[in-house]
């Protein structure tokens, strides 16, 4: 299981878990694939599982299940 944020990590949309990348691969509608490190970047944000676009905040509180909140 990949674990850390290493340049191809996925992490759950559901449970917010690191997952494999075979799972990642296998579910791109609730994984995320996480890139190393954002720099300028402040607070915490949504982004889409599905797109991988950055969303409102209403909208990731509105979609759990298809949004990650990142720190």
């Amino acid at each position: 299981m990949s674990r850390g944020r290493g340049g191809g990590s996925y992490r759950s949309a559901i449970s917010g878990r690191y997952v494999t990348a075979k799972h990642g691969k296998a579910s791109p509608r609730t994984t995320v694939r996480e890139s190393v490190g954002r720099s300028g970047s402040s607070g915490s944000h949504y982004r889409s599982a599905i797109s991988g676009r950055y969303v409102t905040t209403a909208h990731g509180k509105a979609s759990p299940h298809t949004t990650v909140k990142e720190s």
